[in-house]
């Protein structure tokens, strides 16, 4: 941590709870410094490195291909440009395929704990996208990952050891969580990478 940000953080904490004191009395201070330190710890928690991902691409290795979906795959001009990147079409090496569906989570089922509606969301858009994806001869494994899309990729490239990503999102309007991660995941993915947006020529 940079010098500088420890006293960042001790300021956060404590005037809060000199102003509560001031305004409120002791225990509205107490309760806002223990707020503040809990979106504190919240935020930290939900920092995560921002090294690379993945390990640089090797000819000699058989192309593993990881296509994550922020929503079905259905359109024609979306399976066809997963099939061209499989290798489907004779132009490459065939991939072995996997695709993954982020869970994701609304606001309120994270507060409830209730995880189960976002993952059968993602695994509806697994069927869907496996059995699209077949019709035009990509056979592939299925796999519903975390919420978070940079998350979900990175655990994948690390445990199926994928060669290239490819990552299907909605418009920057329709989707922007997932265009965020979009451009993270172009700077930090060591393998190839592309970003097919539904809706839109590829």
């Amino acid at each position: 941590m940079a010098p500088w940000k420890l006293p960042l953080i001790v300021i956060a904490i404590a005037v809060p709870i000199v102003v509560g004191i001031l305004l409120a009395g002791p225990e509205a201070g107490l309760a806002l410094g223990a707020l503040v330190a809990v979106v504190l710890v919240y935020v930290a928690v939900r920092m995560r490195p921002r090294g690379g991902i993945g390990d640089s691409p090797d000819p000699t290795v058989r192309r593993r291909l990881l296509v994550v979906v922020s929503r079905p795959v259905e359109d024609p001009v979306t399976t066809a440009a997963i099939a061209g990147e499989a290798g489907v079409d004779g132009t490459r090496d065939l991939a072995e395929v996997r695709i993954l569906a982020p869970a994701r989570i609304g606001f309120l089922d994270r507060w409830a704990s209730d995880l189960e509606p976002a993952r059968r969301e993602a695994q509806k858009a697994l069927v869907v996208s496996v059995a699209s994806l077949a019709k035009v001869g990509v056979v592939a494994e299925a796999r519903v990952g975390d919420e978070d899309i940079v998350q979900a990729v990175e655990d994948q490239v690390g445990s199926f050891k994928a060669t290239e990503v490819v990552l299907v999102t909605g418009t920057d309007e329709d989707d922007p969580a997932a265009a965020s991660a979009a451009g993270e995941l172009a700077d930090r993915l060591r393998t190839g990478f592309r970003r097919l947006v539904v809706g839109m020529p590829g």
